[in-house]
């Protein structure tokens, strides 16, 4: 999507990921002129390599009172203005015989305190509500977890950011900021598609790009204190489970099973890692090792379920500017006006946190932008829809829709009246796992900033199904190259099924290994795609 820049913006944000897109709708929504800038697609990051959870705040709520405070809080927020991005599921943290009993009750007495809703049940009540459940357990308490999906998430607010009159931008990698002796006046940008370099400039520019923020912060020879947290997860074949269960003790790894649309994920483990290896996070075999067997504690069936992929993400975690060893590293929201920090005018960074708290942070560091700015309007965001959400559909007319209209109401909410299919054609479907239609495609394309078979998997979620992109993957890429050339469009394909196989790898056994093969055989034997991959497996 080719964007006119403006000669000048009162705010650029620079991060496509939750935290990024959620500023520049808040900012947006209070009258500023915004520019969001993203180097790959919206969500590539950490906020789409975590387990979908909607945190009721209840693991924290022992260690984190105000995490846990604000988690609940915002968990209540979000079922009202994404409703189309949330599940709500209900959750359990169940106590094992390994663990201490007594830790029940201060847990249960910790989330009373930070309003969180923590009803002790019977063990045999708990295992009617979750049959799946470690038949084992000797104590259950029930609170108010669910399931969201991020990509869906960050796509509503970047959307909405666009409607309130934001500039986006994807595939534009920020290689410097522009500074007027002690102000940031703009950005330089490398498109990564075209090599053409850009300028933007704006009076206020905010640094919400996660662990790399580390790295934005530096260009303006600023040290922020980062400590990037690995953390490795497993998707299942089929949703094992249909309440989010979680261990009750400290957190550990391991310890969290979440029912995702028609899988489930268990998560996560914690390993600090070189901030040089975060673009190519790779999971290990000691890792799916633990994350399986502590996953089977949860629920035994998953030692015998098919693990789909492997994947990791890495937590943008913040030592206090006291301490930079890292001894107190907090999982809190953290905002830096590098003005009263540092000396250097128009520029903030926003950071830490979690993605339940995204909105909680936007709001945090639009109102600094607004202070500093002048412009004295309240925040909207808590009680404001997300486009997709504004309305439920009745059940009179979802039994109007047919397998792909149902599961794009899933995936675009609302907005699903935009994308029926004008005829049989448009009504085919690309991915049947997912129920993905050629209407929803081209969709996808022509309204969500679609530029290859990735981004559209965040979209859509093509691909993401049991068989991992096996033939969907061809399909949409023949909707997706009508106007490009071919060879363009084989080499997307090539790096959409090697992306796909980066996270089959570590889990390449039995049915996964069987299906890596016939898919190997599909595109490599059939349809000649090494041709297209250059040495080391990129473009």
């Amino acid at each position: 999507m080719d964007v006119k820049l403006k000669n000048k913006y009162d705010v650029i944000v620079i991060g496509g990921g939750i935290t990024g897109a959620g500023t520049a709708r808040d900012c947006a929504m209070r009258g500023l002129s915004v520019l969001l800038i993203e180097r790959t697609d919206y969500a590539q990051g950490a906020t789409g390599r975590n387990h979908g959870l909607l945190h009721s705040g209840a693991r924290y709520a022992v260690t984190d009172q105000e995490s846990a405070t604000e988690c609940i809080q915002e968990n209540m927020i979000l079922r009202k203005i994404a409703s189309h991005c949330v599940e709500e599921t209900d959750g359990l943290f169940i106590t094992l015989p390994e663990d201490d009993l007594g830790y029940q009750a201060t847990f249960v007495e910790s989330c009373q305190r930070a309003g969180i809703r923590a009803d002790i049940i019977d063990p045999a009540e708990a295992k009617i509500l979750e049959p799946s459940v470690n038949p084992t357990l000797i104590g259950a308490v029930r609170i108010p977890d669910a399931s969201i999906d991020p990509f869906r998430l960050t796509v509503a607010n970047v959307v909405d950011a666009r409607l309130h009159g934001a500039d986006t931008l994807t595939y534009h990698e920020v290689t410097e900021l522009i500074i007027d002796q002690t102000r940031v006046v703009g950005v330089k940008m490398r498109d990564q598609l075209t090599g053409e370099m850009r300028e933007a400039y704006a009076d206020l520019t905010i640094n919400a790009a996660g662990i790399w923020g580390m790295l934005v912060a530096k260009m303006a020879g600023i040290t922020v204190n980062m400590f990037p947290a690995k953390g490795a997860l497993l998707i299942f074949g089929h949703r094992v489970n249909n309440m989010v269960i979680n261990r009750c003790r400290k957190p550990a790894n391991a310890d969290i099973l979440v029912p995702d649309d028609a899988v489930c994920v268990i998560g996560t483990t914690s390993d600090r890692v070189p901030i040089e290896t975060c673009d190519d996070m790779k999971v290990t075999d000691e890792e799916v090792k633990v994350l399986l067997t502590e996953g089977a504690q949860l629920a035994p069936a998953l030692a015998t379920t098919r693990i789909l992929r492997a994947y990791a993400g890495v937590r943008p975690l913040v030592a206090s500017d006291n301490d930079p060893s890292g001894r107190s590293i907090s999982r809190g929201i953290v905002t830096l006006d590098h003005a009263t920090r540092d000396g250097m005018e128009g520029f903030v960074t926003i950071t830490g946190g979690k993605m339940m708290t995204y909105r909680l942070m936007a709001e945090m560091v639009t109102d600094l932008a607004c202070k500093k700015l002048g412009v004295n309007k309240a925040c909207e965001t808590a009680t404001t829809p997300l486009p997709g959400s504004e309305s439920k559909k009745s059940e009179e007319t979802l039994r109007t829709y047919n397998f792909a209209q149902k599961t794009a109401d899933g995936r675009h909410g609302t907005y699903t009246k935009d994308i029926k299919p004008a005829d049989s054609l448009e009504s085919s479907l690309v991915c049947e796992c997912e129920g993905v239609s050629v209407a929803e495609v081209d969709y996808a394309v022509n309204e969500q900033n679609v530029t290859n078979l990735i981004d559209l998997r965040r979209r859509t979620r093509m691909g993401m199904g049991t068989c991992q992109g096996q033939l969907c993957a061809c399909r949409a890429a023949g909707q997706l190259c009508q106007g490009n050339h071919a060879e363009e469009a084989a080499a997307d394909l090539a790096d959409f099924v090697n992306e796909r196989w980066k996270g089959m790898k570590p889990v390449a056994w039995g049915a996964t290994l069987n299906e890596a093969q016939l898919t190997a055989m599909v595109y490599e034997d059939l349809c000649g795609l090494n041709q297209f991959v250059k040495e080391g497996g990129k473009k």
